[in-house]
């Protein structure tokens, strides 16, 4: 036979590529960092099917009725998804699993891209589920095909939990042809599938067995590992990405590399004790496995010598290591940073975002922000967004907020923001709830920042995105959506438009009682809108700088030839043409070319 056909994938394709090798037929998701390009890569594999779901749970629940017809189903989501996910995910994992059924959890360590750090290892825990830690590209292809196939001999979900550099970096792969795996269908067993008491209690019994099962089974899983050292008198226990890192050292000790990581088998860890005289875990983030071994009676030491945050790279684990007396010499410098100026992230150019911002920092309104592209209206140098704590809080809290300052006798308007991807992921309830006990005298202004895509994780589409682009198949009105549950005030704007914009923006903040604008400029990113460019006429410019305070990133201060106060300049090749630009110039300096 020949070689195998070799190619070189990130972690996140290669979990695709497992799917489809491993006869996956129905994968959802919900767009988030680090495991965006999941889905994305399955576009290419006609057998599965595949959707961008409105949320997180949502994705699961449709993951779950395959997984129930006997279809191999497949979930994935960043580590802060699984918080929206878990009321399905609770229960479910108590019924007996029928097709394959695996969960991905994009974890960051870091928070390179996240609101938060969780473990999701100890959620996994939680809700009863078998854990797998791959830590390279061709171990995530491996461990999601032992995924699927472990999920159907033990009847359980299982988790695979990536951190965010598996997800992103590249390596080789060994490919493997696809086996067929056809659904079984679902037949009524109401005991298996209807959580109602007293089937719950059933379920229990056989969630404890059914764990127990897959302990034992760890004693000698094919992907748990043993590397041992003659003369090593230290055993580190291991899993993911932090055992290639430790690999890098090339020390002398003994290493156990945990494919899964729970439930891990005891007796295998208390036998391999026996033989060293200390047992060090290495693992980022929370002591998961370092307390597993503890509630066992096993004698380790982890976090005592690794942060409990950040990742792990080779100097951290060499420092530790050296702390706990396994490295007599440490060979690594730590490399500090460089002192260099500042560069936050900011919106594009064009970005129908900015407008709005501009607006909401001159009117020096408090802003309850969301989770989104405009997210970054927190940074500056807009700062015009007071608050950013997790997907749709923004309706909420802008209702809370204003309760407290009317029991306050604080009448000032508040603000708040929320874009359209994040609107239908968790808005909807936020926004009928301000209709319960509501009052004339409440003064809350919410703005719909609906560019038709979900934009912050690459343009995906949501359901809105077909009123703009006829490629998307759903073109739901949020405007209608929102009459319909009973709320009048909403007013659609043209953010380009600026002078107007900034009238309706203000004008409602002023009035009692609840408005909704919805700003409709699309991404201009996502559809590649550019219009002929803008420019300066240096000889009309006065240098005051009112086009560069809109923060759009082709816009500067420069020197011009003969004149020597700095003027304002637009690079033509950034430019695509907004005008936002033009219309706050006092002086109308700024003009768009032919």
């Amino acid at each position: 036979m020949g070689c195998k056909k070799k190619v070189v994938l990130s972690g996140n394709q290669a979990i695709a590529r497992g799917f489809y090798e491993g006869g996956g037929k129905v994968a959802a998701s919900y767009p988030g960092s680090p495991t965006v390009e999941i889905l994305e890569s399955m576009k290419e594999y006609e057998e599965i099917y595949s959707e961008f779901s409105t949320n997180e749970k949502v994705a699961l629940e449709v993951a779950m009725g395959a997984s129930l017809y006997g279809s191999r189903a497949m979930a994935s989501m960043k580590h802060v998804g699984m918080n929206i996910a878990a009321d399905p995910l609770m229960t479910f994992s108590q019924t007996p699993i029928n097709g394959g059924f695996v969960l991905v959890s994009g974890s960051d360590p870091g928070m390179a891209s996240s609101q938060n750090e969780q473990d999701n290892r100890i959620f996994g825990k939680f809700a009863n589920m078998g854990i797998l830690a791959p830590g390279s590209s061709q171990e995530a292809k491996d461990f999601m095909k032992f995924a699927l196939d472990i999920s159907e001999e033990f009847e359980a979900p299982i988790l695979i939990d990536i951190s965010s550099r598996t997800c992103h970096s590249r390596g080789i792969v060994e490919l493997d042809d696809r086996v067929e795996k056809e659904p079984s269908g679902f037949e009524i067993d109401q005991e298996k599938y209807c959580m109602l008491p007293p089937n719950t209690y059933k379920a229990q019994y056989f969630m404890r067995k059914r764990l127990e099962k897959l302990r034992q089974y760890a004693y000698d899983m094919p992907i748990n590992t043993l590397e041992e050292v003659d003369g090593s008198d230290t055993l580190i226990i291991t899993s993911g990405l932090m055992y290639y890192n430790l690999k890098e050292l090339n020390l002398p000790v003994s290493i156990y590399k945990l494919g899964m990581v729970y439930p891990i088998s005891t007796r295998k860890v208390r036998e391999l004790g026996e033989r060293y005289e200390k047992i060090i875990v290495l693992e980022e983030t929370m002591p998961f496995i370092e307390n597993e071994l503890k509630r066992k009676g096993i004698e380790c030491e982890g976090k005592r010598y690794f942060p409990f945050t950040k990742e792990l790279h080779i100097e951290d684990i060499e420092e530790g290591l050296f702390n706990a007396g396994v490295v007599r010499e440490r060979r690594l410098t730590r490399v500090e940073p460089m002192d260099t100026v500042s560069r936050p992230p900011m919106f594009c150019a064009g970005c129908p975002h900015r407008p709005i911002f501009d607006i909401l920092k001159k009117s020096k309104v408090k802003v309850i922000g969301d989770i989104g592209c405009y997210s970054m209206a927190v940074l500056p140098a807009f700062e015009a967004a007071h608050t950013n704590i997790s997907m749709g809080a923004s309706v909420g809290m802008i209702k809370g907020m204003n309760k407290a300052m009317r029991q306050n006798n604080d009448d000032e308007p508040i603000a708040a923001v929320i874009g359209d991807g994040t609107f239908f992921h968790s808005g909807l309830p936020g926004f009928v709830n301000l209709l319960h006990q509501a009052d004339e005298e409440d003064n809350m202004t919410l703005i719909v920042l609906d560019n038709r895509t979900t934009a912050m994780t690459g343009g995906q589409p949501n359901a809105s995105s077909g009123r703009y682009n006829v490629d998307d198949d759903m073109d739901a009105s949020i405007k209608e959506i929102l009459n319909a549950m009973g709320i009048k005030n909403v007013i659609e704007v043209d953010q380009f438009d600026y002078n107007k914009t900034r009238e309706i923006i203000n004008g409602e903040l002023k009035k009692k009682g609840l408005s909704v604008i919805i700003a409709t400029r699309p991404c201009a990113l996502r559809y590649k809108i550019k219009e002929p460019y803008f420019y300066v006429d240096p000889e009309i410019c006065i240098g005051c700088r009112s086009c560069v305070r809109t923060n759009c990133p082709p816009i500067r201060m420069k020197k011009y030839e003969g004149i020597d106060k700095l003027k304002s300049s637009i690079d033509p090749d950034v430019c695509v043409g907004c005008s936002v630009c033009a219309q706050v110039c006092p002086v109308n300096a700024i003009k768009r070319s032919k």
